[in-house]
């Protein structure tokens, strides 16, 4: 998908100057996601495996904080597309997977809530979970690492 810069300029304007905190086009498997957090308005264009922040934005981006964790272990489950995740069912429910727990192909990981649908993301590998990158409840994007199994 390609999309021009004053396209995008347009889009930022438009959720600036409006009640919208969030718009997202998706086009096949790639996407464009402007969000207004705290009257900074933010632009991604979200390509498979790679996510970079449109040129359009005024306001800073905040890079996030780097952690000094040793490298992770295992093979990554990367989220199909843009949502929240969720580590279990329902609130207060017991969670799918925990940092430890053996997974099988096919098993399901956690669920991704896209436009009011829950999506149930299986396991691609069999093995034990080294490692979850996301906490319950966050947003995610496309191709971003849920969790690890090793």
């Amino acid at each position: 998908m390609n999309f021009d810069l004053d396209y995008i300029e347009k889009l930022v304007k438009m959720v600036s100057d409006s009640e919208l905190t969030e718009l997202t086009l998706e086009e096949k498997e790639s996407a464009i996601v402007i969000r207004k957090e705290k009257e900074i308005v933010q632009a991604q264009a979200v390509v498979p495996q790679a996510i970079t922040a449109a040129p359009a934005v005024a306001a800073p981006v905040q890079e996030p904080e780097e952690k000094k964790e040793e490298a992770p272990k295992g093979k990554p489950i990367t989220s199909p597309m843009v949502g929240t995740f969720y580590m279990a069912a329902s609130p207060g429910a017991k969670p799918f997977v925990e940092v430890g727990s053996t997974v099988s192909t096919g098993q399901v990981v956690c669920i991704i809530e896209a436009m009011k649908l829950m999506n149930e993301i299986e396991s691609e590998v069999s093995g034990k979970v080294t490692q979850i990158c996301v906490k319950d409840g966050e947003a995610v994007e496309y191709g971003q690492v849920l969790m690890y199994v090793e």
